[in-house]
């Protein structure tokens, strides 16, 4: 039996079965155009071999187009009642019994996902869009590769370069981990309810980590303190912790960064040579 996918009546009749009207507070606007589904595998080439993690699957629109291409899926929903109808929907469209696992809890406070998942596929949610992705690729070093739907203004900061003015926290953390590009829109129409922003695609490969996790909770402190007061240059950002503008601006110079320029113009390679600057001390 081949696993069929859902179609924008069938979504909506299983929507009015659970007396389910989409809440903007967990960003549920799901995907009803099967099109759009089979993009998003074929943009994370998925094969049969991958143990594929989906966050947010809702009522099952991508979950059944991943389980069409791989024969392992875990999902994690914290809304209970999507959580409960997903394996029944999935068989009812085909899918074997044992290829669908489902975590009903929030993704933030997911730390253990059983068989080393080795993609993320995932329509996130606005609001948490950032730290969900940036806390799976923390905590789960298997997953090598995935693609993630999200707003197109938080899509466009992950994928951003230094020097570029959306380039900031999102962008210089993901780097930390992977090569991360923008992959196509979407169109709203393709969502229920449709919502009221632009949405795209990103793409991300995991690359060699820079460092080890205490090199990177140092690094990702600088990021923040740059960021966080980003008109300034980073002599005086940093000078708390050199104990001066004069020390900072010296120790900048040994890790072979100009002392007068800004964070946006540096990469997560330059932010990790200033911590191990600081390591040095």
């Amino acid at each position: 039996m081949s696993i069929s996918l859902l179609g924008a009546v069938e979504i909506r009749e299983i929507a009015e079965k659970l007396d389910l009207h989409p809440a903007k507070s967990l960003g549920q606007n799901f995907v009803i155009d099967g099109n759009t589904c089979q993009k998003i595998v074929r943009l994370a080439v998925i094969s049969q071999g991958d143990h594929v993690v989906e966050i947010g699957p809702g009522l099952g629109s991508l979950t059944l187009a991943l389980l069409q291409a791989t024969d392992r899926v875990t999902a994690i929903e914290i809304d209970t009642r999507l959580a409960t109808q997903l394996p029944l929907t999935a068989a009812q469209h085909g899918v074997p019994s044992g290829a669908l696992d489902v975590i009903n809890q929030d993704a933030m406070k997911v730390f253990d996902i059983p068989g080393n998942p080795t993609k993320l596929v995932a329509n996130l949610p606005y609001n948490v869009s950032v730290p969900v992705l940036l806390t799976i690729l923390e905590r789960f070093p298997t997953i090598t590769s995935g693609v993630v739907m999200v707003q197109t203004e938080v899509a466009e900061r992950l994928a951003a370069k230094p020097g570029s003015k959306v380039y900031g926290v999102p962008s210089a953390k993901a780097a930390w981990w992977c090569d991360v590009v923008l992959a196509d829109s979407v169109s709203r129409s393709v969502f229920w309810p449709v919502p009221n922003v632009d949405s795209s695609l990103v793409k991300f490969v995991r690359h060699e980590p820079l460092g080890n996790e205490n090199l990177r909770i140092r690094t990702f402190d600088l990021i923040d303190r740059a960021f966080g007061q980003r008109r300034k240059m980073l002599r005086s950002i940093y000078s708390d912790i050199y104990g001066g503008s004069g020390e900072a601006e010296s120790a900048l110079a040994s890790a072979g960064i100009d002392p007068t320029i800004r964070g946006e113009s540096l990469s997560v390679e330059r932010f990790a040579a200033i911590a191990k600057q600081l390591d040095r001390r």
